[in-house]
């Protein structure tokens, strides 16, 4: 007789939840992360691996997302993001997308923003390059700030 190992060896992980106004992804290489830190903001990040609890979010939030190379935009959304994004009360609330980028990859600079933009009818606000600037930090948190503001006044 076989014996079957316990059901619960393949059930995924409890969802983590977050009710941040921020959040990102970032790959292993950590450029978005150091971006997202230097804001000094609130923030939840989207797993990197699937065996993480995926991220559940409960509140409107903007996404600050990485684009990788891929020609024509092909794989420039990362996985981890369109699992995000592919949880409906995910893409009910998202509000608006920042994307990082490398301005070597030419028109597919921050690209990754543009589809999540396009495909969720959301704006795309900001774009940075790598780890951004000073500059790109001091926008981003003068952008953010005006956004949730109109956003709250649209919304009464």
């Amino acid at each position: 007789m076989e014996v079957s190992p316990p059901a619960t060896s393949h059930h995924q992980p409890e969802q983590a939840v977050t009710d941040s106004p921020l959040i990102y992804f970032s790959s292993a290489s950590e450029n978005t992360s150091r971006f997202v830190a230097k804001l000094g903001c609130e923030v939840a990040r989207i797993p990197l691996y699937a065996k993480d609890a995926p991220l559940l979010a409960t509140r409107p939030f903007v996404l600050v997302v990485p684009t990788y190379g891929g020609t024509g935009g092909e794989g420039s959304v990362p996985k981890q993001v369109i699992r995000f994004l592919n949880n409906p009360q995910n893409r009910q609330l998202l509000r608006g997308v920042i994307g990082a980028g490398n301005t070597n990859f030419g028109e597919n600079y921050c690209m990754a923003a543009d589809i999540i933009a396009a495909k969720c009818q959301v704006p795309h606000l900001y774009r940075f390059e790598l780890m951004g600037t000073p500059e790109d930090v001091t926008r981003v948190n003068q952008g953010l700030d005006t956004f949730w503001t109109r956003l709250s006044q649209t919304q009464k």
